[in-house]
């Protein structure tokens, strides 16, 4: 169920031995779920400074070894040198064109992933903390447009509700709008036809429809949720209500600026949405670069159960699979502005 990533262009590059080997580029964070070697490479584990990575620790992600990746390159600020291999279980993908979810080599062109074990439909609804987002990202449209006033400052926002297992994306979507599925290209992508008033609330409560994050969602996740784009966002909408009308956005606002726990987090899921529910809950934590801080990012929620416009939250979380992986285990909740 917490499985997926995102594959970019094949690359070659070429080793210090002068050896050519094919590599698969691609975008956004990974995030350590345990410590792990940080090796400079993978077949001998040469691991100049014994480096590892810190668990809840967020990298540059920057390739995969092949087209199913077994290990993936990342950047390890300080080191010498940065660039270094990690096995794909040692975390999960996160931010850019990748899910939140730990990493799994996606299936091949064509087959059909397996059904979930429940028999019953299953989600994963990413919510992000934009503040912190912002830090990582200031050229975006949407970061440069945060201001203390807006309602992305003191509320969750929508990175996505992705329809699982892994592997279950782009169902019946033209070649053309997935080789623009890339964050330069976003806008290349066919426009999200929805009602004024649900077009008005998904530009607030998902700040990267300024960067066409919506057509992204769309053609990857929300194509293989079986409704219309208007259900497939009103029920996402749906539930980020019922988050951010929860004691969890309170419990972020109150502590802007210190930081917060996976524990205090998890536990703050079971006061508001019945006990257990934090089980279903791992957090993320971004690398603030210039400043060094680890800060909480995002929030993958695993839901289990149709979803609609009467849906129960707490119901879809208790129905879903517990993960004992609780992600990052601690960061800050970062304030809105560029620190």
């Amino acid at each position: 169920m917490w499985t997926g990533l995102v594959f970019g262009l094949a690359v070659v590059a070429v080793s210090p031995a002068g050896a050519a080997r094919a590599e698969v580029r691609m975008s956004g964070s990974f995030v350590a779920d345990a410590s792990c070697p940080a090796t400079q490479a993978i077949k001998s584990g040469r691991n100049p400074g014994n480096i590892s990575t810190d668990a809840g620790q967020s990298y540059e992600l920057l390739a995969g070894n092949k087209d199913t990746p077994t290990h993936y390159m990342i950047r390890v600020p300080g080191v010498d040198p940065e660039r270094r291999w990690v096995k794909v279980g040692c975390g999960h993908v996160s931010g850019g064109g990748a899910s939140t979810m730990p990493a799994a080599p996606v299936p091949a062109e064509g087959d059909k992933p397996a059904a979930p074990a429940s028999g019953k439909p299953e989600y994963v609804l990413a919510l992000s903390w934009q503040p912190a987002f912002c830090e990582t990202k200031p050229g975006k449209t949407e970061c440069k447009a945060q201001t203390a006033a807006g309602f992305d400052a003191t509320h969750f926002t929508l990175h996505g509700l992705w329809p699982q297992p892994n592997g279950h994306f782009y169902c019946q979507v033209a070649a053309a709008d997935k080789a623009n599925d890339s964050p330069a290209h976003w806008q290349d992508l066919p426009a999200v036809e929805l009602d004024p008033k649900t077009r008005s609330e998904l530009d607030q409560v998902m700040p990267g429809t300024a960067s066409d994050l919506e057509r992204h969602e769309w053609i990857k996740h929300g194509t293989c949720y079986g409704k219309s784009q208007q259900e497939y966002f009103s029920d996402a909408l749906t539930l980020m209500r019922a988050v951010n009308a929860s004691p969890i956005r309170d419990l972020f606002t109150q502590n802007t600026g210190q930081d917060l726990t996976s524990d205090q987090i998890r536990g703050a899921f079971d006061s508001a949405f019945g006990a257990g529910a934090g089980e279903r809950v791992r957090v993320s934590c971004l690398n603030d670069r210039s400043s060094g801080r680890r800060l909480i990012g995002e929030l993958t929620l695993g839901l289990t159960g149709p979803i609609g416009p009467n849906s129960s939250l707490s119901e879809l979380l208790l129905a879903s699979v517990p993960t004992n992986n609780a992600g990052c285990p601690k960061g800050l909740v970062d304030p809105v502005g560029f620190q």
